[in-house]
């Protein structure tokens, strides 16, 4: 006889949850014989009630309240967005005893906090594995898979968007704007890309892998964020010279001093990552995070990033084991905080930097660039210099890049600031950091 079913309310009924109410529907005998249990659609909460949802306008409510507070409903998939009215949704589904499956990553990287610790009072189970890289698996391996080992650094390309546009940018040698507009018209960026280009989206998904890889409570807020709305085809040019692609990396490292006191840093900024690097390889609208541990080494997690059905897949993944759990009287991985580590400052991360600035063409500019970055304790490891012409083909200066060796980012600052000072400067034109790079 088969166990009592699982009764299931979705909120939301966009791309990712419209495949979710689908699996469901069509999925049945097999998510009933790996769960145990039939898993049944109680309704789904939408903010318009239609006929032309796709789903039998008996099963829709724009009472999203009353949906989550039903006795019939077990586990509250969370799929609308965005933060408000997502928590206070998921907030009442916990202290009335159902387990939550969420896909919000602004949420998560806000008010995990908050959320967790009403999940760990009901003893209910908070999964959000696709919160971060779509259908890639990275949560669960490392909340489950390393929760044995010591996690020393997580850093990927957590954002479909950006890496298109970048791609692009390297592939074909256009513009920013350009590659947006393309970016936009394929519909891989939104109306209003602000979140994904200026890095707000990859700071959220850095903030939970942070909080999970360190067992530490990280914010978006504590995650040091620049977006590539200012990376040009001419970086691209130099980093192609360098042996370097440019991608938009989220960057979470456990920072351990001399005196072996531990931080925690996690950051967001386009960086060059030399070509013989795994994630410089990670083209379009893909995701990567490559996940460097004590013992396992290093590992590297690879696929679609976005989209309806890897996002479901994703979804689907923490909705079969939120069910078992209810079947067999388990729960799944609670949250772990007990390091507390402290949140490092950006400006005290060391870090290689390339800087790209146009100068006078006359004698001494090059000494007196290199005296700046000596000053300021920045060692530079390459220079490369051009000259260059104006539209009449008339020699108008020059163009210096400078590649350091490792340097914090106060130093740097500091060096970049004196340099828009000399007068033989004429623009500092970019500053990047290079990130996989040894030196």
């Amino acid at each position: 006889m088969s166990e009592k079913a699982i009764g299931v309310a979705v909120l939301g009924l966009g791309n990712v949850g419209t495949e979710v109410v689908r699996i469901i529907e069509e999925s049945a005998a097999d998510l009933e014989a790996r769960i145990g249990a039939p898993l049944e659609l109680r309704g789904v909460g939408v903010r318009r009630v239609a006929k032309d949802r796709g789903v039998p306008v008996g099963m829709l409510t724009d009472d999203i309240e009353a949906l989550v507070s039903r006795d019939d409903v077990d586990i509250v998939v969370e799929l609308m967005g965005p933060v408000e009215p997502a928590r206070k949704a998921i907030m009442a589904a916990l202290e009335q005893g159902k387990s939550v499956v969420t896909a919000n990553k602004a949420l998560m990287a806000q008010s995990t906090g908050e959320l967790a610790q009403a999940a760990e009072k009901a003893r209910v189970d908070l999964y959000f594995e696709a919160a971060v890289a779509g259908a890639i698996p990275v949560i669960r391996p490392l909340t489950q898979s390393l929760a044995g080992d010591t996690v020393l650094r997580v850093a990927g390309i957590v954002n479909g968007t950006t890496n298109y546009i970048l791609s692009a940018m390297n592939d074909t040698g256009a513009s920013y704007e350009d590659a947006l507009a393309d970016a936009s018209a394929l519909g891989y960026a939104e109306a209003d890309p602000t979140a994904d280009v200026e890095g707000y989206d990859a700071a959220a998904k850095a903030a939970i892998l942070a909080s999970i890889a360190f067992h530490t409570r990280v914010t978006a807020d504590d995650v040091y964020r620049e977006g590539i709305t200012k990376v040009s085809a001419a970086d691209f040019e130099s980093a192609r010279a360098l042996g370097c692609n440019i991608k938009l990396l989220a960057i979470c490292e456990r920072l351990t001093s001399g005196k072996g006191k531990q931080r925690v840093s996690a950051r967001v900024y386009p960086a060059l990552v030399p070509l013989d690097h795994p994630l410089a390889s990670v083209n379009g609208a893909f995701n990567a995070v490559v996940v460097e541990a004590e013992a396992a080494g290093r590992l590297m997690f690879y696929g679609q990033g976005a989209g309806g059905a890897p996002t479901a897949s994703a979804v689907m993944g923490d909705l079969v084991m939120a069910a078992r759990n209810r079947v067999q009287g388990g729960r799944g991985p609670r949250e772990s905080k007990y390091a507390k580590l402290p949140i490092a400052s950006i400006g005290a991360i060391p870090t290689r930097y390339y800087v790209n600035m146009n100068v006078k063409d006359q004698p001494g500019v090059l000494s007196a660039v290199a005296a700046e970055f000596s000053r300021h304790e920045v060692s530079i490891a390459e220079v490369r210099q051009q000259g260059m012409t104006d539209n009449e083909g008339e020699p108008c200066g020059a163009q210096i890049v400078v590649v350091t060796h490792q340097a914090t980012d106060a130093a740097l600052s500091e060096t970049v600031e004196a340099l828009a000072e000399l007068d033989v400067v004429q623009n500092i034109n970019s500053v990047l950091r290079m990130e996989g790079a040894t030196a």
